[in-house]
This record gives structure tokens, sequence and C-alpha cells, in this order.
């Protein structure tokens, strides 16, 4: 396959009324989608496609029930336990980030996810982001809080996006679950993004359905306002 995105970045919406949908609780939703992050990484390990990063928990999630959000805690610090001896990650060399303001969970999840940043830091194949406590406004502001804090006088481009927490520009976003907004997501680094609406929610979402994508991205023709 041609013209193949470098970048790929999913909001990962819809657990909540997928549980809805098949009357089962919300929180059997949010682990179906979570184990469906396994499933996309080898997706995107196929097509070659070299870094994806996930809209996982954002600043504002932090809002929802108390028993809601300590679920998810829970389900984050598994999902994070597991990557570290997962073997399609360290046979394929996937190096693991988590972007976002992680202080702002509790110590422990913190640590986990220090160390699976540690165990994959050197590796270079591919590039998995996960986007926890995320906010794009957030993350602008943080970078000119280091831009700051380095005293640095002369401001551009480039110096605003090497202090981001994910400096790479996104080819191509996709968001399930029927929605059509960037709910804060990647505002800098989605400027000239491709965006792909898909009605389906997220864990309902196929090899299928990803390949669809992949194929409308190699059909637009990307001007970057040329």
């Amino acid at each position: 396959m041609k013209n193949i995105p470098k970048h790929v970045a999913i909001i990962l919406d819809g657990n909540r009324r997928y549980a809805k949908k098949l009357g089962i609780p919300k929180f059997s939703g949010h682990e179906k989608g979570m184990g469906k992050i396994k499933e996309l990484l080898r997706w995107c390990i196929e097509l070659k496609i070299r870094e994806v990063t996930l809209y996982c928990f954002s600043t504002e999630n932090f809002k929802r029930e108390k028993e809601e959000v300590e679920y998810l805690f829970e389900l984050f610090k598994r999902k994070v336990r597991d990557f570290k001896k997962e073997k399609l990650i360290h046979d394929n060399k996937v190096k693991v980030t988590v972007i976002g303001r992680i202080e702002m969970f509790p110590k422990e999840m913190q640590n986990e996810m220090r160390e699976i940043i540690q165990i994959t830091k050197d590796y270079k194949n591919y590039k998995l982001n996960l986007a926890m406590a995320y906010g794009g406004r957030a993350e602008i502001v943080d970078s000119f809080k280091r831009i700051i804090a380095k005293g640095i006088k002369k401001i551009d481009e480039e110096t605003i996006r090497n202090n981001l927490y994910l400096p790479s520009d996104v080819d191509l976003l996709i968001r399930p679950g029927g929605e059509k907004r960037l709910s804060n997501f990647l505002l800098w680094q989605m400027a000239y993004g491709e965006i792909i609406w898909v009605d389906k929610l997220w864990p309902e979402f196929t090899k299928d359905d990803f390949i669809a994508c992949i194929n409308e991205f190699q059909r637009r023709e990307r001007r970057f306002g040329k």
C-alpha cells in the first residue's frame, strides 16, 4: 500500500454507549474498548504505520462519577502492566509514551506509566502514544511554561513544537462514535491533519473499518494550504 500515513491519531469514543446498546454494565464497555488497543496496534504494525496516538482519558474526564473514574484508573494500571510484558510491543520495538498531565493521577498509576516509558525508551521501530489526563489547550499552555522556564527569548513555531508533549504532526485523525468534533485533542498537531468520522462505536471498530479509513486517506489530495 502506498501513501500510508506516518502518524495516525484515534479518539477512543463510544465505550459507554456501546455498553448501553448491549444492555451491559458501562464498565464492561470500557473493558471492551481498552482490549481493542492491542488489536489496533497489530493493525498499525501490519500496515507499517510508524506512530499512533490514542485519546484515552482527557483532563475533563476527571469530572465523571467517582466510581467510574476509579474503575478506569484500575483498568489503565492493568493495561500498562500488560504492556510491560507484551510480546507484540517488545518483538516489534514499540516505544510507549504517555502524554498529558500525568501528575493528576494517583502516585501508583504514575509509577506504572513511568516504568513502561523507561522500559521501551530505546525502541525505535514504532511509537504508541497514550494521551492521559490530556487536553490540547493544556498542552500548548505547558509548552509555553517550559519555554519560559528555559529562558528562551526568541519564540517561533519550531520552539513551541519542540516543547509540546508530542512534537510530531498528525496525518490522519479517526474518530469512531459518530461525533464530529476534536474534543480538545491534538489542536496543534492537527493543523493540516485529515479527519475521518466513523459512525461505529470504538468497541465495534474492526480491521476492515481501519483499512477503509486508510484507503480514504490515500484518495485525498493533501495541499497544506498551497
